[in-house]
């Protein structure tokens, strides 16, 4: 009888996560569409700010691969909508045709910092709302 105790607990706080996931998404989602963005666009501009911080650095596209949660088939989407919107600009990586090497414009870093605080203020309440 312990290990189904143990079982429902370990299922119960998985949920949890889930749900807090969840809500959260969905209320950055609510944050950031005044803007024209969501909150998977969003994880890619900052994902980019981070790894190519200065105007004109870049980063590969296999790099965000894995940290963001989409497929690699719906980032390279996503970027593609991005490049559209004239957020990010993409390049072929010239030692290895297949890589492709994404960079923020200057748009897309205005907007990536004209946003961050609404992002960080959702993530502060949500994760405080998790630990209270």
């Amino acid at each position: 009888m312990a290990v189904k105790t143990a079982d429902a607990r370990l299922e119960e706080r998985w949920r949890d996560i889930l749900s807090v996931h969840a809500r959260t998404m969905c209320e950055i989602d609510r944050v950031l569409h005044p803007h024209g963005l969501g909150a998977s666009d969003f994880e890619v501009l900052d994902l980019l700010a981070a790894e190519a911080p200065a105007h004109g650095d870049q980063c590969r596209v296999q790099n965000l691969v894995g940290r963001v949660h989409l497929s690699q088939s719906a980032l390279s989407r996503l970027i593609g909508r991005l490049e559209k919107e004239g957020l990010v600009e993409r390049s072929v990586c010239a030692e290895d045709r297949r890589g492709v090497w994404v960079a923020l414009t200057r748009k897309g870093r205005d907007l990536h910092a004209e946003v961050l605080p609404l992002q960080r203020a959702v993530l502060e309440r949500m994760l405080a709302e998790r630990a209270g």
